[in-house]
């Protein structure tokens, strides 16, 4: 390391506290420094070169040097740095985007609330569900159905929502109503001789049987992502978004579709409910509306829902709810920019375009010893690791072979994440078919160096 980084890594060790991070592991092991980013690399304080094939946290569509971006930032920054848009105020961006949105997901959603996060985005929409039901005279329909596995975010109210043991323990967390049920993955959760048709209709009956054992009258909504990601990007089977939205309006239940990582083009298509067939009440959308350039994020909800806030809004004199930063300028300016980069050169074909080679390249490693399973659509895909192929039973500690691996990847010049015992992929939007391809073989040299060294531990 040169001087700039160890000095720099000595004042983060002394001084950050870092997300998702083991600190006392931190304190000794320190930072890897990121000093700047060219379309789909990162550079390190050394000069080290990686591929980004995380898209910094499934975020950045357009890749780290957009001067588009940069431009639109600096000329909003110029012209209004920043203003609120509570109690009446309003300025272009903000008015701009809203309507950008209400044009390009599914027809049906018409108003649009601006958040800085995909957390305090479905945090809001906890207590949106909560306001609606009390403005419609329904007081105890506010509990929650949500996924084992799922993410929805860290605050109270949306890590309570997250389905992951790691996200719960000692938060004192779910705090608010909240049932997580089976996340809709075969090759982990499908019974032994089970078919995933039937594995399908199991998940639906059981979704079906906690709404009747918890009475439909106190199910305020549903919420999933169509592709699950931080979980360990799990897929859904056929037929199970259609199946869950037909229970949630049989039994009067709002669907929530958070998109904050499928959203924009990442699955090849707009938005995950269109490329899994449904229609959601509300759509959560962040990180590659701006390329996480800026932080935004944007709830998207039909008009019988605004319609029961806006009512109540109007009994009670205000909605008592809003961020200093909701609908900040520069963020929605980039967001603008943004999305008319990803229009502009195609990037949703671009993700439907190389979904076969990206796919198909990576589950060539289904075969490697240490994988499971190989799965995703899209530019998004998780290799699961496993210790025993036909048991699928999990390395232990939990964690630990991923984490290894990933660590093997960016020495290979591959930024992967692990997640649990999965690798996940989400590469910027931008890639080539060369691009792609050198991920691929990237990822099979992080893996083969993984192999070996279990083998030396004696782990396999």
């Amino acid at each position: 390391m040169n001087d700039l980084s160890n000095s720099l890594a000595a004042a983060d060790i002394a001084h950050s506290i870092h997300p998702y991070t083991n600190m006392r592991a931190h304190e000794v092991q320190g930072p890897m420094i990121i000093a700047r980013g060219e379309g789909i690399y990162v550079y390190d304080t050394n000069g080290k070169q990686y591929i980004e094939g995380m898209a910094g946290l499934w975020s950045v569509a357009v890749g780290f040097s957009e001067q588009r971006l940069v431009d639109a930032a600096t000329k909003q920054m110029q012209e209004l740095p920043y203003y609120h848009i509570f109690a009446h105020k309003a300025h272009e961006p903000q008015i701009r985007l809203a309507e950008k949105l209400a044009e390009m997901t599914p027809a049906h959603l018409t108003k649009c609330f601006f958040t800085n996060s995909g957390s305090e985005a479905n945090d809001t929409v906890v207590k949106m569900v909560w306001y609606m039901n009390n403005a419609l005279g329904r007081p105890e329909k506010k509990k929650f159905l949500a996924r084992n596995k799922g993410y929805h975010g860290i605050t109270v109210a949306s890590g309570s929502l997250t389905g992951l043991a790691g996200n719960h323990r000692d938060f004192d967390l779910p705090a608010i109503p909240v049932t997580h049920l089976t996340a809709p993955h075969f090759w982990r959760y499908g019974l032994e001789g089970e078919s995933e048709a039937e594995f399908t209709a199991r998940l639906l009956k059981e979704c079906e049987d906690t709404i009747l054992a918890e009475g439909p009258e106190t199910i305020g909504a549903f919420i999933g992502e169509p592709v699950m990601g931080a979980g360990g990007v799990m897929v859904p089977p056929e037929g199970y978004w259609p199946g869950i939205a037909a229970l949630c309006k049989k039994y009067d239940i709002l669907l929530v579709a958070d998109e904050v990582i499928n959203g924009f083009g990442r699955l090849g298509t707009a938005f995950g409910c269109e490329k899994y067939g449904f229609e959601p009440d509300i759509l959560v959308l962040s990180k590659q509306i701006t390329s996480s350039y800026m932080p935004l994020a944007a709830i998207m909800v039909t008009d019988e829902v605004y319609g029961a806030i806006a009512d109540n809004t109007a009994k009670l004199g205000s909605f008592g709810h809003g961020y200093t930063g909701s609908g900040h300028p520069v963020a929605t300016a980039v967001g603008l920019e943004n999305i008319k980069i990803i229009e502009e050169r195609d990037l949703i074909g671009n993700a439907a375009r190389l979904e076969e080679q990206f796919q198909t390249g990576l589950r060539q490693y289904a075969d490697h010893p240490l994988v499971g399973e190989v799965r995703g659509v899209g530019l998004i895909a998780g290799i699961e690791l496993v210790a025993d192929k036909a048991t699928k039973k999990s390395f232990e500690p939990a964690g630990m072979m991923a984490a290894k691996a990933s660590a093997f990847c960016t020495e290979e010049g591959l930024i992967a994440r692990s997640v649990y015992e999965t690798l996940a992929l989400c590469p910027p939007l931008i890639v080539t078919e060369d691009d792609v391809a050198e991920i691929i073989l990237r990822m099979g040299r992080g893996l083969d160096r993984t192999y070996e060294w279990a083998k030396a531990e004696g782990l396999v």
